[in-house]
């Protein structure tokens, strides 16, 4: 995870970014985040504690559970309940005064199955293409199309024709098929820009996760103005 939004609204970026789910998933496995969150220091560690089940609105569903305990900046306690090919069906945060008093808890759980949506149809080439889009391990390294799982950085580089000012540009990071403990079509994070002249250019970057890529097959879909216009497909190896 790459940010977070806060109780204002506000996008809040972690520094590294964090780990949600530590794959491959089995009862015993831990792991820890210490970074931070804007300005403030976190402080998390996880563990998978069990292998039940668990009925939510959405329906009934084998999951691993695993529980969380946060130390900074505030104490917090969470467990969540994460079903293979479908995700988090259930999240609860609990939060504490010192003296041990509650706070705050909250519960979320899923309601009805993740649904994939059909792939839209990119731009007919009779329309001036408005963006040339490439992937690569730095701003000015050669295009690829294959990774290993140790690249610290992945850069999604893009050069605009004849966009209006204005306009929005945007990068979807979606993982294809990456193991039976993701969904297909799993969508990892997203950036924007905006353009300010007609030929503006950029790049956005997927910095590596603590336990490096997941292998499989990704691909990163261009917008300009919510419009897809681009798409590349990419692999990362082992």
């Amino acid at each position: 995870c790459w940010a977070r939004i806060n109780l204002d609204g506000q996008l809040i970026k972690l520094n590294p970014p964090q780990t949600m789910i530590a794959a491959p998933l089995k009862k015993g496995a831990a792991w820890d985040f210490n970074g931070r969150a804007g300005e403030l220091e976190v402080r998390q560690h996880y563990d998978v504690v069990a292998e039940e089940d668990i009925q939510v609105p959405a329906g009934k569903f084998h999951a691993f559970r695993i529980h969380g305990e946060q130390t900074s900046p505030s104490r917090m306690t969470i467990d969540r309940w994460f079903a293979s090919g479908i995700g988090i069906v259930k999240d609860e945060t609990t939060m504490r005064a010192a003296n041990g008093d509650l706070l705050q808890r909250i519960s979320l759980e899923l309601m009805e199955l993740p649904k994939t949506m059909a792939r839209p149809e990119v731009k007919s080439d009779a329309i001036p293409k408005q963006l040339s889009v490439s992937l690569a391990k730095d701003r000015s390294g050669k295009p690829l199309t294959t990774f290993s799982s140790n690249t610290p950085e992945i850069y999604a580089r893009w050069q605009g024709q004849r966009l209006r000012k204005g306009a929005k540009v945007k990068a979807v990071w979606i993982a294809e098929n990456i193991g039976e403990d993701f969904p297909q079509d799993y969508k990892i994070d997203e950036a924007s820009a905006v353009a300010e002249t007609p030929h503006a250019h950029g790049a956005f970057t997927l910095v590596r996760p603590e336990d490096g890529w997941a292998p499989g097959d990704y691909r990163v879909e261009f917008y300009v103005d919510d419009v897809l216009v681009d798409a590349v497909k990419m692999k990362i190896l082992p």
